[in-house]
C-alpha cells in the first residue's frame, strides 16, 4: 500500500480534516487497490503549511519569492519493502481559497494527487507531458470524486 507521513505545520489544516493522517491513509487505501497503479509500495510525506512557509520554501529552494500551491521534492530511497519517493508541502490558504469553487477536499486530493505524480516522474514542461499527466490526476480523482 501506498503510505503518506503527514506533518501538520499549520493549525487551521486540523478545522477542516480533523485526522489527516487517516483522511491520506484511507485516500491511499482507495488508490492502491486501483489497477491504474503498478507500483502500490510507495512512501512520501506531505507538510500541510501556510502561505508563509511555501513562499520561504519556494524562495529556498527554487529560488522564486511567491507562495506556491504544492512544492513536490523527489527523492528515492529504498527502504525494504517500500520505497521512499520525497516529499510535498501544500499551502491552505490556496486549497481554501480554490475550494470556495468546489470543494476543500476535491482541491486538497487534486494537489497532493498532483505534487505525489512528480515524486513518482510526471511532469508538465512540454505539452505532451501536461497531457499525461492531467489525464492521469482526472482518472485518480474519480476514485474520491465524481470529476467530469
Amino acid at each position: 500500500m501506498i503510505k503518506a507521513n503527514v506533518i501538520s505545520g499549520h493549525s487551521n489544516w486540523k478545522r477542516i480534516i480533523k485526522k489527516p493522517n487517516d483522511y491520506l491513509k484511507n485516500r491511499l487505501s482507495i488508490l492502491s487497490k486501483s489497477p491504474s497503479f503498478i507500483n502500490k509500495n510507495h512512501e512520501f510525506s506531505i507538510l500541510l503549511t501556510n502561505d508563509k512557509e511555501m513562499k520561504n520554501l519556494n524562495y529556498k529552494f527554487r529560488k522564486k519569492n511567491k507562495t506556491t500551491d504544492v512544492l513536490s521534492f523527489p527523492i528515492k530511497i529504498k527502504n525494504k519493502k517500500k520505497l521512499y519517493v520525497g516529499d510535498l508541502a501544500i499551502s491552505y490558504e490556496i486549497v481554501r481559497k480554490r475550494s470556495k469553487e468546489t470543494n476543500f477536499f476535491i482541491e486538497f486530493d487534486k494537489m497532493w494527487i498532483h505534487g505525489y505524480l512528480h515524486l513518482i516522474g510526471y511532469d508538465h514542461k512540454k505539452n505532451n507531458d501536461y497531457k499525461k499527466m492531467f489525464r492521469k490526476e482526472k482518472l485518480i480523482l474519480k476514485y474520491f470524486h465524481k470529476v467530469t
